[in-house]
């Protein structure tokens, strides 16, 4: 009885942060399109306030007593703190560059690559079933690249520079706290910091500090106020992610963004009118197809594992 009322609390923990991940996730797509489009806020620095708001929630949460900090030797995150600059920068220089639908299409092609990387360097296996599933996912993707996609030679660098980082970025969170042994918060409280300096080693490099479009340029209220609203979210959206990976797998969480993909691409039509035609239509319940036999089949496997160690004497 325990032990089934823990499971029930687990998954209802679980589907807690899945479904933080999934507002905040989606809200920040748009909120960022949105300053990107009617302010013309500078990528790195907007990067880089998500970074600082990001450490400030987390010094918060830990005066809080929410988690206490555990000491880590820096050598062992500056990969994962470099990798998160990546993630954010060229995803969030993917939104600006490319349509909502054509950024949420680059960011589906993440899961193949994870798989692709578990399956080399880590040697994790995945069974035949949950490989066939990234078959719909695929068509589905490739629905939206015929009849959707915009992309320029810009946006197509960044989307792929994008998929590369944020596969290798997701699957070292979920390394690193098994191998360090720590939460996603006491991990998150280091590396967002270690990321900040990264970045504003070189955000003055490329984008300008005085002027129109400058960092200390002269932004209105509504802009900075979205800016710091942005900043709020992007440290759920953060703190959600390793959440997730931590609890999960860098592939069910990938698998759980392909639902987001669908209603990104809906709310990018009603909001900026990005066009969505009947084909994209297919496309986006193909993909949910492939997510739902996913979560069918990672179900089952999880039960017989249960069940398998249940059998042990």
């Amino acid at each position: 009885m325990a032990e089934t009322l823990f499971g029930f609390s687990a998954n209802r923990r679980i589907l807690a942060g899945l479904l933080v991940n999934l507002l905040s996730s989606i809200c920040i797509v748009f909120i960022n399109k949105w300053i990107y489009v009617h302010y013309g806020f500078p990528n790195m620095t907007l990067t880089l306030v998500h970074f600082v708001v990001t450490w400030l929630g987390l010094y918060i949460c830990q005066k809080m007593d929410i988690f206490a900090p555990k000491s880590l030797p820096v050598r062992r995150i500056v990969w994962l703190a470099l990798s998160f600059c990546g993630f954010v920068a060229f995803t969030n220089l993917s939104l600006q560059n490319n349509s909502i639908g054509t950024y949420q299409l680059a960011k589906a092609m993440t899961t193949p690559v994870i798989i692709l990387i578990q399956t080399t360097y880590y040697k994790k296996t995945f069974s035949t079933k949950i490989k066939l599933t990234l078959v719909p996912i695929t068509l589905g993707v490739i629905l939206n690249s015929y009849y959707d996609v915009r992309f320029n030679v810009l946006g197509t660098v960044f989307a792929t520079l994008g998929v590369l980082v944020t596969s290798l970025y997701q699957v070292w969170v979920g390394a690193k706290q098994h191998e360090l042994q720590v939460n996603s918060m006491q991990l998150l409280y280091y590396q967002a910091p270690l990321s900040s300096v990264f970045l504003l080693c070189v955000v003055p490099l490329f984008e300008p500090l005085t002027g129109d479009g400058g960092i200390f340029g002269p932004w209105s209220l509504p802009a900075l106020a979205t800016v710091l609203f942005s900043g709020v979210v992007a440290f759920l959206v953060n703190l959600s992610i390793y959440w997730i990976i931590g609890n999960t797998s860098a592939v069910t969480y990938n698998m759980f963004g392909h639902f987001k993909f669908c209603i990104t691409l809906i709310g990018g039509y009603l909001l900026f009118h990005d066009p969505l035609s009947l084909n994209q239509a297919l496309g986006i319940l193909c993909t949910l197809a492939g997510i739902l036999s996913y979560t069918h089949f990672k179900l089952i496997e999880q039960e017989e594992g249960k069940s398998r160690l249940a059998q042990r004497p």
